[in-house]
């Protein structure tokens, strides 16, 4: 199974659960990158930013961490000067390199997919193989727990949205409301929700 093979399954199962193939090179703040594919969310996930390095077949400098590790980084720095808010991720496919893992894992969230039991036409061979390959993107997938198929109301591929529905209702709905609303906004907002919401509802007994 040439590696290609693969790079053309996760384009598709990501394509498959909303993503769109970015045409290569694209172009940020006046400076071309080109990579071995490129993806962009939608709705709930429309400021996820997707790239597949090929390391092992892969042109463009993926098969040399180095050079990897310095287009990620361009990259990167081209997206602060543009104050975009994508949220960059790498799959690595290939043989494992963990120093570049450790490399790019500073700058953007890595996955890394080494194979995957696939079909000529790039589809899993069975449903194990596709839930094996499903488990290395999971978190670039919908969110989908038992029993959520009765909630109808469900904006498909939000995962606020999503995670929302399926948490109880008996939950502090407020603090909820609070979480989700700040975590576009980052670690820090989430942080000072969640810290007003217990000053909220959190008495202290005065000292006898």
């Amino acid at each position: 199974m040439s590696e290609a093979l693969l790079v053309r399954a996760i384009a598709l199962r990501l394509q498959a659960a909303g993503y769109n193939a970015l045409a290569t090179p694209f172009r940020v703040a006046s400076v071309d990158f080109d990579f071995t594919a490129a993806l962009l969310g939608t709705g709930g996930r429309g400021l996820d930013l997707i790239l597949v390095v090929d390391t092992a077949t892969g042109g463009f400098g993926d098969r040399d961490a180095t050079t990897v590790r310095q287009r990620v980084e361009a990259l990167s720095r081209a997206l602060d000067v543009t104050q975009s808010r994508y949220l960059l991720t790498v799959i690595l496919v290939g043989a494992s390199l963990p120093t570049l893992i450790d490399n790019l894992s500073p700058i953007c969230r890595v996955l890394n997919i080494e194979s995957a039991t696939l079909n000529a036409d790039a589809r899993p061979s069975s449903d194990a193989a596709a839930e094996a390959l499903d488990d290395h993107i999971r978190l670039l997938l919908p969110l989908h727990l038992p029993g959520e198929a009765a909630k109808a109301d469900v904006e498909p591929g939000d995962p606020i949205t999503e995670l929302r529905s399926a948490l109880p209702s008996s939950m502090d709905q407020a603090l909820l409301r609070a979480i989700t609303a700040a975590s576009t906004r980052g670690e820090a907002a989430v942080t000072r929700a969640l810290g007003k919401r217990l000053a909220e509802v959190l008495t202290v007994e005065p000292k006898p």
